[in-house]
């Protein structure tokens, strides 16, 4: 069935208003998930005395509603978006709290909420409900003078950042902290800001290292790899060799077999190996095309909370892709950090997809309210 411009149903404003380039290269990624975790899962499964198919069965039934969440989210209004997600950060932080009381432990975390048939890590939620909310106080700061804007924002990350501590899961600290840090920087915040924030971002991961053995371990892995037990990044790195250029075709390769996270914090060297060089470079185009889409169209947009919302979730997922790969590629300490959409994980794939949906939702092509104007390239928002 077609659908008229004439019609101003809901369904028809979403159609002719959202960015279907942004939202085709969403559904090649999800739908690329699947095939990439047909491929990686099996042996994993195997080793863990599961049915062979089992992560990818599992990948497979979250794909719907994921795709749901997806459109959903982005039908949402940026009102009805900031409302959302306003929500989705309380119950997320509430949600974290009562996964580090009576959440299971999983290697030394108390990161998820066994729901049966599930577990979800509520951290993934409130990530990009974080992100959203940040996004608002700070442009109502410079819509209100009297609104406090800027210090609710530090105080919600500062109650996230401590949860992440407590549970403990640094790589979500480190990757909130940037996210946080460019939307200061986007919000215009004094470069003395930026440098004290910086440093006690340093004084931070300095304390991590002196008491988390575990941080301690993986920072002295990737600094002098000749002393310690490097075996998961050099499997990775040897697997992109025996890929090549078009790699050793599904089902080909070794990596998969002795990597215990093939399916999810390597599954990078997995496509690299067993698909190859090309597909890789597809993959890290696509990855990269989004992140450059969204910042160029955040910089057409008048509307301060929506440039700095459409700025801090695309951040996030190109931030997160980063450290993934950089792992992968033994350009970063080696960190659980899931690709986005790609590795296998339900809560990682639904809570990705209501991200997207929240930048889909922002982008899409309304009618501006002409009475703010930003200042993207100067690193600046003013008050028109």
């Amino acid at each position: 069935m077609l659908i008229s411009r004439s019609d101003r149903g809901l369904i028809a404003d979403w159609w002719f208003s959202v960015d279907k380039v942004l939202l085709g290269c969403v559904l090649v990624l999800m739908a690329s998930g699947v095939l990439f975790s047909m491929a990686a899962s099996p042996p994993v499964a195997a080793r863990l005395g599961l049915d062979h198919f089992h992560f990818f069965t599992r990948q497979l039934v979250f794909l719907a509603p994921a795709a749901i969440v997806l459109v959903l989210t982005s039908l949402l209004s940026p009102s009805q978006a900031r409302r959302v997600c306003m929500l989705t950060f309380v119950a997320g932080l509430a949600a974290m709290v009562l996964a580090i009381f009576v959440g299971p432990e999983i290697k030394g975390a108390h990161r998820w909420l066994d729901l049966g048939p599930i577990n979800v890590q509520p951290s993934e939620f409130a990530k990009p409900a974080f992100v959203v909310a940040a996004a608002w106080f700070l442009a109502e700061g410079i819509r209100r003078p009297d609104m406090p804007g800027l210090w609710i924002s530090f105080a919600m990350f500062a109650v996230l950042a401590g949860l992440l501590v407590k549970q403990p899961d640094f790589g979500q600290l480190v990757l909130i902290t940037a996210v946080f840090a460019v939307l200061l920087l986007v919000h215009g915040i004094s470069w003395i800001w930026i440098f004290g924030l910086a440093g006690v971002a340093g004084g931070g991961a300095v304390v991590a290292f002196l008491t988390f053995p575990h941080v301690a371990s993986r920072v002295n892995r990737f600094i002098d790899p000749e002393k310690h037990d490097t075996f998961q990044v050099d499997a990775a790195v040897q697997a992109f060799n025996n890929g090549g250029l078009m790699g050793t075709g599904p089902g080909g390769g070794t990596a998969k077999h002795i990597l215990p996270d093939a399916h999810t914090d390597f599954i990078p060297a997995v496509i690299g190996e067993e698909f190859g060089f090309v597909a890789s470079a597809i993959l890290i185009f696509i990855i990269g095309f989004i992140v450059l889409r969204v910042l160029l169209r955040a910089m057409r947009v008048s509307d301060p909370f929506t440039v700095l919302s459409l700025t801090g979730l695309v951040s996030l997922y190109g931030f997160q892709s980063f450290i993934n790969l950089g792992v992968n590629l033994t350009l970063l300490p080696a960190k659980g950090m899931t690709l986005p959409f790609i590795s296998y994980g339900g809560s990682s794939l639904i809570a990705m997809a209501f991200s997207m949906g929240l930048l889909l939702a922002f982008s899409r092509v309304r009618v501006r309210n002409t009475a703010f104007h930003s200042k993207v390239g100067g690193m600046a928002l003013k008050a028109a």
